[in-house]
Protein backbone atom coordinates (compact mmCIF):
# COMPACT_ATOMS: atom_id res chain seq x y z
CA UNK A 1 0.00 0.00 0.00
CA UNK A 2 1.35 3.84 -0.54
CA UNK A 3 1.33 6.06 2.81
CA UNK A 4 1.58 10.03 2.65
CA UNK A 5 3.53 11.56 5.27
CA UNK A 6 2.44 14.49 6.78
CA UNK A 7 5.10 16.42 4.71
CA UNK A 8 3.11 15.31 1.34
CA UNK A 9 6.17 12.60 0.69
CA UNK A 10 4.43 9.42 -0.45
CA UNK A 11 6.32 5.52 0.41
CA UNK A 12 5.27 1.73 0.01
CA UNK A 13 4.48 0.37 3.42
CA UNK A 14 3.40 -3.32 3.88
CA UNK A 15 1.09 -4.06 6.25
CA UNK A 16 1.78 -7.98 7.41
CA UNK A 17 1.28 -9.83 10.67
CA UNK A 18 4.56 -11.10 12.57
CA UNK A 19 4.72 -13.08 15.29
CA UNK A 20 0.80 -12.51 15.70
CA UNK A 21 0.95 -9.09 16.03
CA UNK A 22 0.33 -6.32 12.88
CA UNK A 23 3.30 -4.37 11.63
CA UNK A 24 3.90 -2.00 8.75
CA UNK A 25 7.64 -2.34 7.08
CA UNK A 26 9.13 0.40 4.89
CA UNK A 27 9.75 -0.32 1.54
CA UNK A 28 11.13 2.86 0.61
CA UNK A 29 9.84 6.13 -1.13
CA UNK A 30 7.00 5.86 -4.30
CA UNK A 31 9.57 8.62 -5.73
CA UNK A 32 12.69 6.20 -5.79
CA UNK A 33 11.25 2.62 -5.78
CA UNK A 34 9.03 1.30 -8.68
CA UNK A 35 5.76 0.01 -8.13
CA UNK A 36 6.84 -3.71 -9.39
CA UNK A 37 10.10 -3.57 -7.09
CA UNK A 38 7.67 -2.86 -4.09
CA UNK A 39 5.58 -5.20 -4.67
CA UNK A 40 8.54 -7.84 -4.89
CA UNK A 41 10.20 -6.93 -2.16
CA UNK A 42 6.39 -7.82 0.05
CA UNK A 43 6.04 -10.62 -1.50
CA UNK A 44 9.18 -11.96 -0.35
CA UNK A 45 8.90 -10.34 3.04
CA UNK A 46 5.71 -11.57 3.62
CA UNK A 47 7.21 -15.57 2.67
CA UNK A 48 9.54 -14.72 5.60
CA UNK A 49 6.42 -13.79 7.87
CA UNK A 50 4.63 -16.52 7.01
CA UNK A 51 7.33 -18.84 7.56
CA UNK A 52 7.77 -17.80 10.82
CA UNK A 53 10.25 -15.85 10.72
CA UNK A 54 10.98 -12.11 11.47
CA UNK A 55 11.63 -9.76 8.07
CA UNK A 56 12.63 -7.20 10.41
CA UNK A 57 15.39 -8.89 12.28
CA UNK A 58 16.22 -9.96 8.83
CA UNK A 59 16.96 -6.50 7.21
CA UNK A 60 18.22 -5.12 10.63
CA UNK A 61 21.30 -7.87 10.25
CA UNK A 62 21.52 -7.71 6.36
CA UNK A 63 22.10 -3.36 7.17
CA UNK A 64 24.34 -4.86 10.05
CA UNK A 65 28.35 -4.05 8.58
CA UNK A 66 30.78 -5.94 10.25
CA UNK A 67 33.56 -4.63 11.59
CA UNK A 68 37.00 -5.70 11.17
CA UNK A 69 39.17 -6.52 14.02
CA UNK A 70 41.46 -3.34 14.04
CA UNK A 71 37.57 -1.06 13.80
CA UNK A 72 36.45 -3.10 16.81
CA UNK A 73 39.38 -2.47 18.90
CA UNK A 74 39.50 1.42 18.27
CA UNK A 75 36.20 1.87 19.01
CA UNK A 76 36.61 -0.50 22.29
CA UNK A 77 39.54 1.21 23.07
CA UNK A 78 37.65 4.52 22.66
CA UNK A 79 35.06 3.33 25.21
CA UNK A 80 38.13 2.23 27.95
CA UNK A 81 39.82 5.91 27.33
CA UNK A 82 38.52 7.19 30.80
CA UNK A 83 39.22 4.17 32.97
CA UNK A 84 42.67 3.62 32.00
CA UNK A 85 45.14 4.25 34.85
CA UNK A 86 46.71 7.30 33.08
CA UNK A 87 47.82 8.08 29.57
CA UNK A 88 50.94 5.33 29.46
CA UNK A 89 48.67 2.76 30.11
CA UNK A 90 46.19 3.96 27.78
CA UNK A 91 48.98 4.20 24.72
CA UNK A 92 50.21 0.78 25.16
CA UNK A 93 46.80 -1.02 25.40
CA UNK A 94 46.02 -0.25 21.70
CA UNK A 95 50.42 -0.06 20.61
CA UNK A 96 50.60 -3.70 21.88
CA UNK A 97 47.63 -4.77 19.43
CA UNK A 98 49.44 -2.97 16.47
CA UNK A 99 52.22 -3.94 17.02
CA UNK A 100 51.21 -7.82 17.12
CA UNK A 101 47.90 -8.12 16.02
CA UNK A 102 46.62 -6.27 13.57
CA UNK A 103 49.76 -7.23 10.73
CA UNK A 104 47.77 -10.75 11.62
CA UNK A 105 44.29 -10.45 11.27
CA UNK A 106 43.69 -6.81 11.84
CA UNK A 107 41.98 -6.12 8.65
CA UNK A 108 39.80 -9.76 9.13
CA UNK A 109 36.05 -9.22 10.17
CA UNK A 110 35.48 -9.59 14.13
CA UNK A 111 33.34 -12.77 12.82
CA UNK A 112 35.59 -14.29 10.71
CA UNK A 113 38.46 -14.43 13.93
CA UNK A 114 39.02 -17.95 14.98
CA UNK A 115 41.16 -19.87 17.46
CA UNK A 116 43.90 -20.83 15.27
CA UNK A 117 44.72 -16.84 14.48
CA UNK A 118 45.04 -16.38 18.12
CA UNK A 119 46.98 -18.92 18.69
CA UNK A 120 49.24 -18.04 16.07
CA UNK A 121 49.66 -14.31 17.07
CA UNK A 122 50.05 -15.20 20.88
CA UNK A 123 52.41 -17.88 20.21
CA UNK A 124 54.87 -15.81 18.31
CA UNK A 125 56.03 -13.91 21.95
CA UNK A 126 54.38 -16.38 24.52
CA UNK A 127 57.73 -17.33 25.57
CA UNK A 128 59.96 -14.52 25.24
CA UNK A 129 57.24 -11.84 26.37
CA UNK A 130 55.32 -13.47 28.68
CA UNK A 131 53.81 -10.90 30.10
CA UNK A 132 53.26 -8.95 27.09
CA UNK A 133 51.34 -11.87 25.21
CA UNK A 134 49.57 -12.65 28.60
CA UNK A 135 47.92 -8.96 28.07
CA UNK A 136 47.46 -9.31 24.72
CA UNK A 137 45.62 -12.40 25.36
CA UNK A 138 43.00 -10.30 27.51
CA UNK A 139 42.83 -7.10 25.07
CA UNK A 140 41.97 -10.26 22.33
CA UNK A 141 39.09 -11.29 24.64
CA UNK A 142 37.82 -7.74 25.58
CA UNK A 143 37.35 -7.34 21.66
CA UNK A 144 35.85 -10.01 20.92
CA UNK A 145 33.42 -10.10 23.79
CA UNK A 146 32.41 -6.49 22.48
CA UNK A 147 32.05 -8.07 18.98
CA UNK A 148 29.44 -10.77 20.65
CA UNK A 149 27.65 -7.96 22.52
CA UNK A 150 27.19 -6.17 19.81
CA UNK A 151 25.50 -8.77 17.58
CA UNK A 152 28.79 -9.23 15.00
CA UNK A 153 29.58 -13.06 16.61
CA UNK A 154 28.18 -15.74 18.48
CA UNK A 155 29.49 -18.59 20.22
CA UNK A 156 32.13 -18.87 22.36
CA UNK A 157 35.03 -16.37 22.73
CA UNK A 158 38.16 -17.97 20.37
CA UNK A 159 41.13 -17.17 22.98
CA UNK A 160 39.08 -19.42 25.01
CA UNK A 161 40.22 -22.02 22.82
CA UNK A 162 44.04 -21.27 22.85
CA UNK A 163 44.06 -21.14 26.87
CA UNK A 164 45.27 -25.15 26.85
CA UNK A 165 47.22 -25.67 24.39
CA UNK A 166 50.03 -23.02 25.11
CA UNK A 167 52.80 -23.63 26.56
CA UNK A 168 53.34 -23.35 30.39
CA UNK A 169 55.75 -20.69 31.14
CA UNK A 170 57.77 -20.15 34.70
CA UNK A 171 57.95 -17.12 36.01
CA UNK A 172 61.19 -15.84 37.21
CA UNK A 173 61.38 -14.84 40.95
CA UNK A 174 61.99 -10.67 40.44
CA UNK A 175 64.03 -9.03 43.32
CA UNK A 176 64.43 -4.96 43.83
CA UNK A 177 67.67 -3.71 43.42
CA UNK A 178 69.56 -3.37 46.70
CA UNK A 179 70.09 0.09 47.96
CA UNK A 180 73.62 1.47 47.37
CA UNK A 181 75.57 1.76 51.01
CA UNK A 182 76.12 5.35 50.46
CA UNK A 183 72.89 6.13 50.03
CA UNK A 184 71.88 4.44 53.24
CA UNK A 185 72.20 7.44 56.05
CA UNK A 186 69.76 9.62 53.49
CA UNK A 187 67.24 6.42 53.41
CA UNK A 188 67.77 6.25 57.32
CA UNK A 189 66.74 10.22 57.08
CA UNK A 190 63.76 10.04 55.19
CA UNK A 191 62.22 6.87 56.90
CA UNK A 192 62.05 8.68 59.81
CA UNK A 193 60.18 11.29 59.03
CA UNK A 194 57.96 9.29 56.80
CA UNK A 195 54.33 9.16 57.78
CA UNK A 196 54.37 5.50 58.75
CA UNK A 197 54.00 3.68 61.48
CA UNK A 198 56.24 2.96 63.86
CA UNK A 199 56.44 -0.17 63.80
CA UNK A 200 56.85 -0.45 60.19
CA UNK A 201 59.94 2.09 60.11
CA UNK A 202 61.75 0.07 62.88
CA UNK A 203 61.37 -2.78 60.56
CA UNK A 204 62.86 -1.02 57.85
CA UNK A 205 66.15 0.48 60.28
CA UNK A 206 66.43 -2.79 61.46
CA UNK A 207 66.55 -4.44 57.75
CA UNK A 208 69.39 -2.11 56.49
CA UNK A 209 71.63 -1.78 58.98
CA UNK A 210 71.45 -5.73 59.28
CA UNK A 211 73.00 -5.48 55.94
CA UNK A 212 75.17 -2.50 56.57
CA UNK A 213 78.89 -4.21 55.82
CA UNK A 214 80.12 -1.42 58.62
CA UNK A 215 77.52 -1.62 61.19
CA UNK A 216 79.29 -3.21 64.33
CA UNK A 217 82.50 -1.47 63.85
Amino acid sequence: MEAVEPSGARRWILRTIVARKRCDIGLGSAQLVPLADARDEAARLRRIARAGGDPLADRRRERLTVPTFKEAALKVHAAHAPTFRNQKHRAQWLASLEANVFPVFGDRPVNAIESGDVLKTLSAIWTTKPETARRLKQRIRVVLDWAKASGHRSGDNPVDGVTKVLPRVRQGATHHAALPHAELPVFLKTLREADAGESTRLAFEFLSRRNDPTCGR
